[in-house]
């Protein structure tokens, strides 16, 4: 995962989990980094995160906790070039985080492409809180049509119910306030996924954590 870098893995370690876990902009990790002494660009620690938040990722879907059956699912917009991106959450009623996905466009195939990829890593939920959106309620009756499972997935559109996951969004967005904005989506996309493991480890939704935050995230980047 590191041969060809320069680098000690601990730093590169140290870097990302810096960048994810704190509102930083990149060159604001490379100064922290230069008080440290270490020497590294900000455009070095730019192909760090997009290199390797998918590896993390991955590994972090291997060893999170299952999450309950009942999830409230919401979406929330990022700015990505200028224009709204929108980042689809779902939180469980414990505000466990579910699963995440940043697209370009809100529409059913959008949230149909999120329920896929919830269900594939968590198991199918009992039910599932929406807002008034019609594409998501549309999503999840094209999940249920495809007949996979022994019972449908229920749908509720109750306000007050996904006020979980409207809150929880805010952490998300306070990472990548101080940032100067994302320019490519695919580097959106795997920041934003970065920022979303780290926070899952800081919920504790992980088997054999470390005995630190850091010492987590490091085991999922090792």
């Amino acid at each position: 995962m590191y041969k060809c870098h320069r680098y000690p893995r601990v730093i590169i370690q140290q870097v990302l989990y810096f960048k994810l876990r704190l509102s930083l902009s990149y060159r604001d990790v490379e100064e922290l980094m230069q008080i440290r002494g270490v020497d590294v660009d900000h455009s070095t620690i730019q192909r760090w995160v997009f290199k390797f938040t998918p590896e993390i990722e991955k590994k972090m879907n291997k060893r999170k906790h299952r999450t309950g059956d009942s999830w409230r699912m919401d979406e929330t917009y990022v700015k990505v070039a200028g224009q709204d991106r929108f980042l689809y959450r779902a939180v469980d009623k414990e505000g466990n985080t579910v699963d995440f996905l940043l697209t370009k466009r809100r529409q059913g195939m959008s949230a149909q492409k999120f329920f896929n990829k919830a269900i594939k890593n968590n198991g199918k939920p009992r039910g599932i809180n929406i807002d008034k959106s019609g594409s998501n309620f549309a999503a999840i009756r094209v999940v249920n049509r495809r007949g996979l499972f022994a019972k449908n997935i229920k749908i509720r559109q109750c306000k007050y119910l996904n006020n979980i996951v409207e809150q929880d969004h805010r952490g998300v967005k306070r990472r990548i306030i101080n940032m100067t904005g994302f320019k490519e989506f695919e580097s959106a996309q795997r920041t934003l996924s970065g920022i979303e493991v780290v926070n899952i480890i800081r919920k504790n939704q992980l088997t054999n954590p470390g005995k630190t935050h850091f010492k987590t995230f490091a085991s999922l980047a090792a």
